[in-house]
């Protein structure tokens, strides 16, 4: 036994739990730490068995193990690698750290055990472990997520691809035969219904439009194309565009001059104004519509004012809501769908624009959009569109030599025909293998007009590329399209390779036609 001196004191006034046994496994001495660990008075260890502290399932074990620390004394943690565990007086069985070391009181040897409960740190561990897989599902979740969500606008960008090539067919189909009937015609009552169809076909050509366009810029299908270009062409373009309707009725159209340039995306900023400007035709019944522009460098403001019906408070946060239209007087013609604000909204949020809206009821509105500013010299230049008129075949030794190359049946007839009535020598193919067959038949040829897409792995490009080889890199030709994916956006044509977007109306097909016959 211990006497009561220094020492023992600061055993037992230790905050660890420290217990001392002899060889025979009998405990010697615990302080009150490993006293009030345990469950056990002071005083009431002195004597028992140290295996009182252990599990029953590990207390045989544990004998054989002492009698090996006493044959090989020495200063070590206790069953280094594995995890023990100790046993209270109440039975609960929790886990623990030991360390040993050997001492000697002159005549017994003795053994003094350390003990700390390690259950907080098994606790935290096993919530940090948790915490781990946790975080490993979610982040492996996310992977799917995101792998799944590319998927997802993959097979979108590919439905709308093939919706917008396959749903303009027919649209382009009627547009041509409503043109090829309209020329033949000299009955005034076919006259007025043949304009009324073409009417009809250009509603229906803008809403395909208007839902393809709003379905590719949601499914991530449009990538900016960022350049430098000068605004004052693409606002000349859209005066030109826009002269007749407002003559028509009868409203004043102002568009301001502008020097200078801006760096955005051409196409889309230019689909931007024009919804703008069209909107604001569209609700203005007398008075004016003004674009002015404003180039404070680093940004430049774009200005569409009306005169028009105004919009009321209420109705300004839902007016880029898809087919929401502002409430118009009962006796105004209800027109469009709905679509164009909601259009321009997702392109400003794509480019990173900002646009702001001032309206009163009665009093117009006023649409602000804000776009980064570029240098004085304009990178990029946006050319005019001279505005549609009839185009009639100039006079020539013979008639211009078209090879047309369209899978669809229907387009592909429709084509013929009003090219045939229009005074040209058209040669049809339905494939590309037609196409070279026809190229090595008859030799040379005026122009190429070819569908992008043709049902198999060479596209229309392709074929441009091919006749160009054979015949000369200056042959004219024309691409038709309905697919407004990048694989189309990317292509690089020249100045007699142009390509056209379906549905094409008749007269701009044969303008577009006629321009690069004449070049």
């Amino acid at each position: 036994m211990l006497a009561p001196t220094l020492l023992e004191s600061a055993l037992d006034s230790a905050p660890d739990p420290i217990v001392i046994c002899d060889a025979a496994g009998g405990i010697v001495f615990a302080n009150r730490a490993c006293n009030a660990l345990f469950g056990y008075d002071d005083g009431e260890l002195r004597g028992q068995p140290l295996e009182l502290l252990l599990p029953q399932s590990l207390r045989e074990r544990h004998r054989a193990l002492r009698g090996g620390f006493f044959d090989a004394p020495r200063t070590r943690p206790m069953g280094a690698g594995l995890q023990l565990s100790a046993r209270a007086r109440n039975g609960d069985e929790f886990p623990v750290e030991i360390a040993l070391s050997p001492v000697t009181d002159g005549t017994h040897r003795l053994a003094i055990a350390a003990i700390r409960d390690i259950s907080e740190r098994r606790r935290i561990e096993a919530e940090l472990h948790a915490a781990r897989e946790a975080a490993e599902r979610a982040r492996q979740s996310a992977c799917e997520a995101r792998d799944l969500a590319d998927r997802a606008n993959q097979a979108k960008s590919r439905f709308l691809a093939t919706a917008s090539h396959d749903l303009r067919q027919p649209l382009q189909s009627l547009a041509l035969l409503n043109g090829m009937l309209r020329r033949m015609s000299r009955e005034p009552t076919l006259g007025e219904a043949l304009e009324q169809q073409e009417r009809s076909i250009g509603a229906m050509s803008r809403l395909l439009n208007a839902l393809l366009d709003i379905g590719r810029l949601e499914s991530g299908a449009v990538r900016p194309q960022i350049s430098e270009f000068e605004v004052q062409p693409l606002l000349e373009q859209l005066r030109q565009e826009f002269a007749a309707l407002a003559a028509q009725k009868g409203i004043a159209l102002r568009v301001a001059s502008m020097g200078g340039t801006v760096r955005t995306d051409a196409a889309l900023f230019e689909q931007v104004l024009r919804n703008l400007l069209s909107n604001a035709l569209k609700y203005t019944r007398q008075g004016e519509v003004e674009v002015r522009c404003l180039i404070e460098p680093p940004l430049a403001r774009i200005e569409v004012r009306d005169t028009g019906i105004g919009i009321a408070p209420e109705q300004l946060p839902l007016i880029f809501n898809e087919f929401y239209q502002i409430d118009a007087p009962a006796d105004a013609p209800r027109s469009g769908y709905g679509l164009g604000l909601s259009i321009v909204n997702r392109i400003v949020r794509l480019l990173g624009l900002k646009l702001e809206v001032q309206s009163a009821l009665g009093a117009g509105s006023r649409f602000r959009l804000t776009v980064p500013s570029g240098g004085q010299v304009s990178a990029t230049p946006v050319s005019t569109a001279a505005p549609l008129a009839a185009v009639e075949l100039p006079a020539r030794a013979r008639a211009p030599r078209i090879l047309l190359i369209e899978d669809e049946t229907s387009v592909r007839v429709a084509t013929a025909l009003l090219l045939r009535a229009a005074g040209y020598d058209v040669r049809v193919c339905a494939s590309p293998g037609d196409a070279s067959a026809e190229l090595h038949a008859q030799g040379a040829i005026d122009l190429l007009i070819s569908d992008h897409h043709l049902g198999g792995e060479v596209t229309g490009a392709d074929l441009i590329r091919t006749a160009r080889k054979r015949l000369g890199a200056q042959l004219p030709a024309i691409l038709l399209s309905g697919d407004t994916s990048m694989s189309v956006q990317g292509l690089k044509p020249d100045a007699r390779w142009r390509i056209a977007r379906k549905p094409l109306h008749a007269d701009e097909l044969l303008a577009l036609i006629a321009e690069l016959l004449e070049r």
